[in-house]
């Protein structure tokens, strides 16, 4: 193991930093348009990304440091289940295959910017529309709290920091990333993770087809890998009296396994990020076109967990799994593309980063700051607001970061993973149905936190006694299953048997502004274009509430000013 700080590494690293810093503030200029006060510039750009744009900018949204750090750090610590990973991003591209399209219709139509937009329209509640939000924000925090957490990884590995004992000085080179990322995306917003998303995703892309054919060339090749790994596993557990891992799942983990990747691929599409990149694409054939050829990742995330396997194969030793696979290619690769592959991991932060701060300032403007503080918000004002928001949520990132433990943070992702799930029947039920009564669902929405709150807390890790992991026994089954899917098993069953009684009592439901034909408009219906004198229509354009469409910010129906 290498000591000391590796200037080469740290040289390619500044470098490639330094570019994606000015591709960001770049982006600004990139599809500049007449107006960008307003979300759907800022926080969607433009909704005008094509397939590729589209492609690049989910990828780098969905695939992010976290992937490339902690899923190979879990089959290094654990073994074969952390390849479960693998399978839940195969399950779900069929699953958004039917629902994404008919989301981007209705948003498309109506000018929704977040989820909660829909929800409110749909089922004509604020408080159900409050609750998606509140949850989307929750879950995200630590989510951008654990792509720093990345960065300090590989600034650990490198030696920058890390073994200072001033806490300044250590965490320095964190705070001027975090800063460089809050300026850029404040000025360029969403243009600015979608055009360093082909950075980031051509390095990482780069690194693992280098490590998949030159990492197992020097350690002997993949028998020598799987053999060394299995030897690892077999060991004994001091603690326990058990294996520490295995190759394979045992029948008794396998309940485990499937309802994690089950309950997970249901939860990834969820996340406020993965639909701001969603919105973002300027037709409904482009999102579906993106669910054919977004597992092209899922292969590429199968090839990235046998870092893990390597990892062991390699002899690195770490107390902190998390360095496993960055202290791998330290030790495995010459300086230079060392640094390369801590330039993929770094930037592969700094995308999701991004764009998971603007999903969640978004989700506070629209549903809680509009909805409940400023209804008469204007498009620019509504910017504005969003634009602080996302400042103040990289910093709460970054305080988890530097004030937590970092296993903390990780199995914090775990518990928001469980929390957005129960978001799930209020969004994709709502798609495709209004039966669901809107109290039933915020009823359900409830029952499902507490549960799956509770029953995280309760669950103990060898490093802390409350929130340790995301499995614990399923109710009546007396099997270890995925406390997320558990807990919305129980909300939708609350859902359906409130929706019965709820209109057997004829409980008022709230207005539906959704009409059928609005979840299959593509981007040419564009309603009806209304000729107006320019000041009149200038007038209109800033005193229309922000949910109205209208053509300044590429909504639906046009105000055209006429000479």
């Amino acid at each position: 193991m290498k000591t000391g700080v590796n200037g080469v590494a740290l040289g390619v690293f500044i470098f490639f930093f330094l570019a994606v810093t000015v591709i960001g503030f770049m982006a600004s200029r990139w599809r500049k348009a007449e107006n960008e006060e307003s979300l759907d510039e800022w926080g969607l750009g433009g909704r005008s990304f094509g397939t590729w744009v589209t492609w690049f900018l989910l990828g780098g949204d969905l695939y992010t440091a976290y992937t490339f750090v902690a899923v190979p750090a879990l089959i290094y610590a654990a073994g074969a289940a952390g390849f479960f990973a693998v399978p839940y991003t195969i399950l779900v591209y069929p699953l958004i295959f039917t629902f994404l399209p008919r989301l981007w219709s209705v948003s498309h139509k109506h000018g929704y910017v977040t989820t909660s937009d829909f929800v409110r329209g749909r089922f004509g509640s604020k408080g159900l529309s409050l609750a998606v939000a509140v949850t989307g924000i929750l879950a995200t925090m630590p989510y951008i709290a654990l792509q720093l957490v990345g960065i300090q990884a590989v600034l650990d590995v490198m030696g920058v920091g890390g073994e200072s004992s001033n806490w300044f000085v250590k965490d320095l080179p964190l705070l001027i990333a975090f800063a460089v990322l809050a300026a850029y995306t404040y000025s360029s917003g969403l243009r600015a993770p979608a055009l360093i998303a082909f950075v980031k995703d051509g390095l990482i892309y780069l690194v693992i087809i280098v490590a998949i054919i030159y990492i197992p060339i020097k350690l002997g090749g993949f028998d020598d890998i799987f053999a060394a790994a299995g030897e690892k596993f077999a060991k004994l557990n001091p603690a326990t009296g058990k294996p520490i891992g295995a190759l394979a799942p045992g029948e008794a983990g396998q309940w485990g396994y499937a309802t994690l990747a089950l309950g997970s691929a249901l939860a990834l599409f969820m996340y406020p990020h993965s639909i701001t990149a969603t919105l973002s694409s300027r037709s409904r054939n482009v999102i579906r076109r993106n669910t054919t050829i977004l597992p092209l990742y899922s292969l590429m995330l199968g090839l990235l967990a046998l870092l893990g396997f390597m990892a062991i194969a390699a002899g690195v030793s770490v107390k902190n799994p998390q360095l496993a696979i960055p202290q791998l290619f330290e030790n495995m690769f010459p300086d230079w593309f060392a640094g390369v592959a801590f330039a993929a991991i770094g930037i592969g932060a700094l995308v999701p980063a991004a764009i998971m701060s603007i999903a969640a300032a978004n989700l506070f403007t629209r549903n809680i700051y509009r909805d409940f503080i400023r209804p008469d918000a204007t498009p620019a004002h509504e910017a504005k607001v969003s634009k602080l928001v996302s400042l103040l949520v990289k910093v709460g990132a970054l305080a988890f970061v530097l004030t937590m433990d970092k296993t903390v943070a990780i199995n914090f992702q775990l518990l928001g993973g469980i929390w957005i799930l129960q978001t799930m029947p209020a969004l994709v039920g709502g798609l495709f149905t209004r039966w669901f009564h809107r109290w039933a669902l915020l009823a359900g929405w409830a029952a499902g936190m507490l549960y799956g709150t509770f029953a995280a807390f309760g669950v103990a890790s060898p490093t802390q006694k409350h929130f340790g992991g995301s499995s614990k026994e399923i109710p009546g089954f007396g099997e270890i299953g995925y406390i997320g899917l558990t807990a919305f098993v129980l909300n939708a069953v609350v859902v359906v048997v409130l929706t019965f009684v709820l209109k057997a009592l004829k409980a008022p439901e709230g207005v539906d502004e959704t009409s059928p034909a609005d979840y299959t408009a593509d981007a040419g219906d564009k309603g009806v274009q209304i000729d107006l004198p320019p000041a009149t229509a200038r007038a209109f354009t800033a005193a229309a509430p922000p949910h109205l469409p209208y053509a300044a910010s590429g909504r639906v129906s046009s105000i055209a000013g006429r000479a």
